[in-house]
């Protein structure tokens, strides 16, 4: 089953999209959010999918799927935490500025508390005031909750994975360092990402969706140009039952909890870095590391971070070639 929030209000009105992402009918009668639907999973499921089906034999009511309508599956929501479960990335990241990585990242995964009042539509623009900044995309795949007791194990908190969708989490380079350096953390070095127009339940996934992994190539484009086709289920050291339950720990997680993967990042053939696509690499799916890569092979960064009038797609394709989410896509404009 897929659904989407056509843009409407705070929160959007929920559809049910086909599986050719070629046509919607209206769900508002069975949850006019999804948020709704999410807080009723147990009433609401069952409704969906019976109109889903019915989308799918034609006797549904439709309209045109209009990815460039739809808001984030979750235009706000009440929790979004995104781990960093591609530990290739970050070890990189911290070798090209000759920082040492702890072992236990390896063990134990890196989790932030992102703003989730508000985020960006698949087709909005990313507002950057200031190019210096260092605004950068980073292509990765989340998933959507239902509630999560404190303390689930690691097979509870996959048991309560509703919804997986693609996201763009959008964030300000030079901003970082100095605020790591004061202890607290990101804040206004992550501004507001953006989620594929389409959520998808893990059955829909086929046999792609496997041991709490999304087997397939997240495809990120810059200016028309491929930058990454990593594969989304290799390299990925903490799985998605992991990351929730890690962020179950202390607390309990509440239906339209957010959790995110981090930067899908594939180390190269060798072991070693990735390699772009033009050397016959799967590529990057951020700016960071195509920079930390060029840092590492030729002791300096080539490559500038995002200027306004950019455009970054993230995309994802079944076998037949079908977009499976519909595509992030926007452009780096001025606020």
């Amino acid at each position: 089953m897929k659904l989407a929030s056509l843009k409407h209000g705070r929160d959007g009105r929920l559809v049910v999209v086909s599986r050719d992402l070629a046509s919607c009918a209206d769900a508002s009668a069975i949850a006019p959010t999804l948020q709704h639907a999410l807080d009723a999973w147990d009433r609401c499921e069952g409704p969906l999918r019976e109109l889903a089906a019915s989308l799918e034999a034609g006797k549904a009511t439709t309209t045109p799927f209009d990815a460039s309508a739809c808001a984030s599956p979750l235009p706000r929501a009440y929790q979004w935490a995104d781990g960093s479960a591609y530990v290739n990335h970050v070890a990189l990241v911290r070798k090209a500025r000759g920082a040492e990585m702890p072992e236990s990242f390896w063990t134990d995964p890196l989790m932030y508390q992102g703003g989730s009042d508000g985020f960006l539509g698949p087709g909005d623009p990313i507002p950057l005031a200031d190019e210096a900044w260092g605004c950068d995309m980073e292509g990765e795949v989340a998933v959507v909750t239902d509630d999560v007791p404190q303390g689930a194990t690691r097979e509870q908190a996959l048991a309560a994975v509703r919804l997986v969708m693609l996201v763009n989490d959008v964030s300000l380079r030079a901003l970082i360092p100095g605020e790591l350096a004061k202890g607290f953390g990101f804040f206004q070095s992550k501004p507001a990402s953006a989620f594929s127009p389409v959520a998808v339940t893990p059955d829909e996934l086929g046999d792609a969706w496997k041991d709490g992994k999304l087997h397939r190539a997240l495809l990120v484009s810059l200016n028309g140009a491929p930058l990454g086709k990593a594969d989304a289920g290799v390299d990925m050291t903490f799985d998605f039952g992991t990351l929730v339950a890690h962020a179950a720990k202390t607390r309990t997680l509440c239906a339209g909890t957010i959790v995110g993967s981090g930067t899908v990042s594939n180390r190269g053939a060798d072991g070693g870095p990735g390699k772009p696509i033009a050397d016959g690499g799967v590529g990057y799916s951020c700016l960071a590391e195509v920079r930390t890569v060029e840092t590492i092979v030729g002791g300096a960064a080539k490559t500038p971070f995002l200027r306004r009038g950019d455009r970054v797609r993230i995309e994802m394709l079944d076998d037949t070639s079908r977009s499976i989410f519909g595509a992030i896509d926007q452009v780096v404009a001025a606020p």
